[in-house]
């Protein structure tokens, strides 16, 4: 049974594109997630965008605390940041193109 949808979800583009940084800076020899990733950032977003307590996430989403734990992993490994900053730079390539189309 699948979960409701959130405003606060990834859509499958956006979701390739960041799952791909995500692997990017991630350490490789990490062991397989048992909840997906995608779940795990899900749920991160909306706290973000809601402002809810940890505690208070819909019970859709994975447990509150692996939530949490898994968001101050990768804000101290600097995830959020690298990520963050790699998709910028793939923004302005993109507006760089667009800008000086050849002829």
């Amino acid at each position: 049974m699948e979960r409701q949808s959130y405003d606060t979800d990834l859509t499958d583009a956006e979701w390739e594109r960041f799952d791909q940084k995500l692997k990017e800076v991630q350490d490789p020899r990490g062991s397989k997630p048992r909840i997906p990733r995608r779940e795990i950032v899900n749920a991160i977003l909306y706290r973000l965008r809601t402002g809810c307590q940890w505690r208070n996430l819909p019970h859709e989403f994975p447990g509150w605390n692996h939530v949490a734990k898994t968001y101050r992993r990768w804000v101290k490994n600097g995830y959020w940041e690298r990520i963050h900053d790699a998709l910028c730079r793939d923004v302005r390539k993109k507006m760089a193109v667009n800008r000086n189309p050849r002829p």
